[in-house]
């Protein structure tokens, strides 16, 4: 069933395991290491069929590649994802974790891991347990959340000002689609800085505390898509960007924290068409990364990551000027920026 999801892959090595134990199917998906071993996070989920865990797997390893590129950071691109039949809890969490750190040790660190949904520092704390290629974990770098609504938020001020001349947030209504880690700090950020803040997300009593918390509104789930505001923040799973979709929208800019927005690569170009600003979702949502690789790997001080965080919104700037220029969406800028520095890597030194 995986034969030829591998056969049109463009990425390094698959690694397959099933473990009987839990019923679960482990992806290690790398998808390049031009530019460094692989890193990405560690997905929990309960998918349809495990096909599909492995393809969710193999979407995302290349987005990491591509993320890491253009954030310029010493790393290539990968993604490891756990196909559950059930969210685990207790022991048996604990025991398929300490598995799967094996897993990933036994690639001798060509894959370094962090967490990614379903996934927290205290989860990184027992894979750490069985395997020395962590990132993320709670007595190191933390929770990612933070420093990817922060870099989020860098990237919403870009786009902001892309669209209506200055990244001033006072008076501009921003729709937050999911408010779990990532959203909810995202949310608090959004109030501080002036914005008028919206909050959708299936959970309805969660989507009521950062409301409330935050002097917000509540959009029904079902209205997230359609409902006017300047920007759409999508921050929960990917693929709500689709040629069915798009056509409702009723933001002026799509920015936000989620992988994988558009289901399809044409959807960047029907964003376009509709001119919606479109921040391409792994440039906008890599503070994650540069907050783990920065304050665990690189020596930075939470001073020097701040100003990187900023720098998100100045990749975002330079992208939508040579889209502009180039007449092409940005997110063909943002192709053609990752390709070019993993190119580069890739010539004989």
């Amino acid at each position: 069933m995986f034969e030829e999801l591998l056969q049109g892959w463009d990425g390094e090595e698959a690694v397959i395991r099933y473990d009987a134990e839990s019923g679960a199917w482990m992806f290690v998906c790398i998808h390049s290491t031009a530019l460094g071993p692989a890193g990405g996070g560690t997905r929990l989920r309960v998918y349809a069929t495990p096909a599909d865990g492995l393809a969710d797997a193999m979407r995302l390893s290349g987005a990491m590649t591509r993320k890491m590129a253009v954030a310029g950071m010493p790393r290539g691109g990968g993604k490891a994802v756990l196909a559950v039949p059930e969210l685990p809890e207790g022991d048996a969490r604990r025991r398929l974790l300490l598995r799967y750190g094996r897993l990933v040790s036994s690639l001798g660190g060509t894959y370094q891991t962090a967490g990614d949904m379903n996934i927290t520092p205290a989860d990184l704390d027992v894979v750490s347990e069985t395997c020395e290629w962590v990132f993320g974990s709670t007595g190191h770098g933390g929770n990612s959340g933070r420093g990817t609504a922060r870099g989020v938020l860098h990237g919403i001020h870009a786009s902001v000002e892309h669209i209506f001349g200055s990244p001033d947030l006072d008076g501009r209504s921003v729709l937050v689609q999911g408010v779990g880690a990532v959203g909810h700090d995202l949310a608090r950020d959004l109030a501080e800085a002036g914005a008028g803040v919206l909050v959708a997300d299936v959970d309805e009593k969660q989507a009521r505390q950062v409301a409330a918390e935050v002097g917000g509104e509540v959009v029904p789930a079902r209205e997230a898509l359609t409902t006017e505001c300047d920007v759409y923040a999508p921050c929960a799973v990917g693929g709500t960007l689709s040629a069915e979709t798009i056509p409702t929208l009723g933001c002026r800019i799509v920015a936000g924290s989620a992988n994988n927005q558009l289901v399809e690569p044409e959807d960047a170009a029907r964003l376009h068409g509709r001119a919606i600003l479109y921040a391409p979702d792994y440039v906008i949502n890599a503070g994650g990364v540069l907050q783990l690789l920065g304050l665990e790997a690189l020596g930075w001080d939470e001073d020097e990551l701040e100003r990187n965080l900023a720098g998100i919104g100045d990749t975002l700037r330079r992208l939508y000027r040579d889209a502009d220029a180039g007449g092409i969406t940005p997110a063909e800028a943002a192709e053609r920026l990752a390709a070019e520095r993993v190119a580069a890597a890739e010539l004989p030194s």
